[in-house]
């Protein structure tokens, strides 16, 4: 992988890179890796469904800074990167208020890239595989417009994460700011919140407690499962890439059924 302080095609790298949602699972390794790295990294993050533990383990390094706030409120930085991943992801959770969750993808997304547009910042937008829907199509190639549902009870935040992606393009197109979008699949790992509600969390804290694993049907759904690891590296090297001009899925193209999850 590029040595992210030895490249740039974006913001300024003496200013801290930007993660949104970096009290999150994902965005809190992501801030991790960076910090690694030896990157500054400014994190924002609300806590609504961020970790506090999260931050507890970043707040050890001196090139770590936090800021509690919404992606809906407008705000001012100087920034290098901008890494988007303030949203609730979970079902249990983007359900729980979902007029909430839209905001925070759409208003969140016009934010970011008025900041980035501001700074000249590289911007990079956490999306999901959630935006093709109920595929008809397996697995999701990147052209594969979906099967989707816009009035159901998971559209505020599918919708909210299409929304964001056709901003991205119209912000690329007639403003020129360089965007990297990711399609994120299923993706599992230390640190995730103990009530996430997918099935690899539920499965692991029912075999914890020795409960019965609670498989619907069959069992005969399948489902490809991403290390928190490797989706970082793949985020990385997806923001070294020269261009753009597509979305991008990331994830393990290998599927299994949900019984052989439960077997394991």
């Amino acid at each position: 992988m590029i040595d992210l302080l030895e490249r740039r095609k974006g913001g300024d790298m003496t200013h801290p890179i930007l993660i949104t949602g970096g009290a999150g699972f994902i965005g809190s390794h992501l801030c991790e890796k960076l910090l690694d790295n030896g990157n500054k990294v400014l994190c924002v993050d609300d806590l609504s469904t961020g970790n506090n533990a999260n931050l507890k383990r970043l707040l050890k390094y001196k090139n770590f800074k936090f800021e509690k706030q919404s992606v809906c409120t407008p705000f001012d930085a100087e920034v290098g990167d901008v890494y988007n991943l303030a949203c609730p992801a979970s079902p249990l959770a983007f359900q729980k208020d979902p007029i909430s969750t839209t905001k925070t993808a759409v208003l969140g997304a016009i934010n970011l890239l008025d900041l980035s547009l501001k700074s000249g910042s590289k911007i990079f937008q956490a999306s999901t595989s959630e935006v093709y829907g109920d595929p008809e199509v397996h697995p999701q190639p990147e052209w594969y417009w979906g099967n989707v549902n816009p009035i159901g009870r998971r559209a505020c935040y599918d919708e909210g994460k299409r929304c964001a992606e056709s901003l991205f393009f119209d912000y690329q197109r007639i403003h020129k700011v360089e965007i990297r979008v990711a399609r994120i699949f299923n993706t599992y790992g230390p640190h995730m919140h103990i009530n996430d509600g997918r099935a690899v969390c539920n499965f692991i804290t029912q075999a914890l407690r020795n409960d019965p694993i609670t498989v619907f049907g069959a069992g005969d759904q399948t489902r490809s499962f991403c290390y928190v690891d490797d989706l970082v590296d793949g985020i990385l090297c997806y923001m070294n890439q020269p261009d753009g001009n597509s979305p991008t899925n990331i994830g393990n193209p290998t599927e299994i059924t949900i019984a052989e999850l439960a077997d394991l």
